[in-house]
């Protein structure tokens, strides 16, 4: 392994909590594509958390997209009971930790809710990539989000790990 430089401040505030986060909340816009994805490949790294989601603008009680069904249901992980639900404040102020897809997100989060300061970070962190939305796309591009979510899931299990 090669010798890193400086861990960033979304790094150092991440592993400085590890140990603490018991609620992970994991947020895109729709809630029936990434964050669903996201939550099952949690749920199964972290059986000990609590880990949910919620979208932004969310297609309430929509089911999960049929193609995140099917790639996870591929790895084993099923998430066919997925009903999408409304980013609400309770949510916020729960979690321990909040996850967005993209930048965009992470920033309406902060400035919408007060509490979320010092607790939201891209689930692309540690890479720093945004994750796009496969939202009306083909298999093909889910499978490409898929790879970006798993990516940053593994990154953050990784740190919780080495933390732990």
């Amino acid at each position: 392994m090669e010798p890193r430089g400086q861990p960033d401040s979304a790094e150092c505030t991440i592993c400085a909590s590890l140990e603490m986060i018991h609620n992970i909340l994991v947020i895109c816009i729709g809630n029936i594509c990434r964050s669903p994805i996201a939550e099952g490949l949690l749920k199964r790294a972290l059986p000990e958390k609590r880990v949910y989601s919620a979208g932004i603008g969310a297609m309430i009680g929509y089911p999960a997209d049929p193609f995140a069904v099917q790639l996870m249901q591929e790895l084993g992980i099923d998430i066919s009971a997925h009903r999408a639900q409304s980013l609400a404040s309770w949510m916020v102020s729960e979690a321990d930790i909040i996850l967005t897809m993209d930048q965009e997100q992470k920033r309406f989060i902060e400035q919408k809710y007060s509490t979320s300061k010092g607790k939201v970070f891209r689930l692309g962190e540690f890479s720093k990539y945004d994750i796009p939305d496969p939202y009306q796309q083909d298999l093909a591009v889910f499978r490409q989000t898929y790879t970006l979510i798993a990516q940053g899931v593994d990154a953050l299990i990784e740190r919780i790990a080495h933390i732990n």
